[in-house]
């Protein structure tokens, strides 16, 4: 009498099965460790509080991409933020700028979530290395000197 054998599979089907087995473990071992990371630095929002109370006369502020705009067809119904309150806007680390109908800058959120932004706006803005922004000018020429340029 004779014994029938199973028939035998070949090495090569063997180890392409092991590595195609290997393979999805470790997919799915990078996921896990993946999402269980903490988020990066640059996807955390922050909060930033924008001040523009001390602009006289009160207007409309702005930071593209992030507020409403301040250039719509009706300024009385605009969705627009008024300068006669604060607001507080949460900030991914990147450039901004902020806008009046007549004074606008950029300004930073760095990955610590602080402002960076010119020295050469200090005497119209405060809030370097903090989380306000603090508007006092309603002109990019907000002081009474001299002009450097002639026309």
């Amino acid at each position: 009498m004779r014994i029938r054998q199973k028939p035998s599979l070949d090495r090569s089907v063997l180890r392409w099965r092991e590595a195609c087995l290997v393979s999805v473990l470790m997919v799915g071992f990078v996921l896990h460790t993946a999402s269980a990371a903490p988020p990066a630095a640059y996807s955390k929002e922050y909060p930033i509080i924008v001040d523009a109370t001390a602009l006289y006369p009160p207007t409309r502020w702005q930071v593209p991409g992030v507020t409403p705009m301040i250039m719509t067809l009706d300024p009385d119904t605009s969705d627009a933020y008024r300068t006669t309150e604060r607001k507080e806007l949460k900030l991914k680390p990147g450039k901004y700028r902020f806008g009046t109908f007549t004074f606008d800058f950029p300004f930073t959120v760095t990955l610590d979530g602080v402002l960076e932004f010119s020295q050469t706006l200090d005497q119209c803005v405060e809030g370097r290395g903090t989380q306000t922004l603090t508007v006092r000018c309603t002109r990019t020429v907000p002081y009474g000197g001299q002009r450097d340029w002639e026309y």
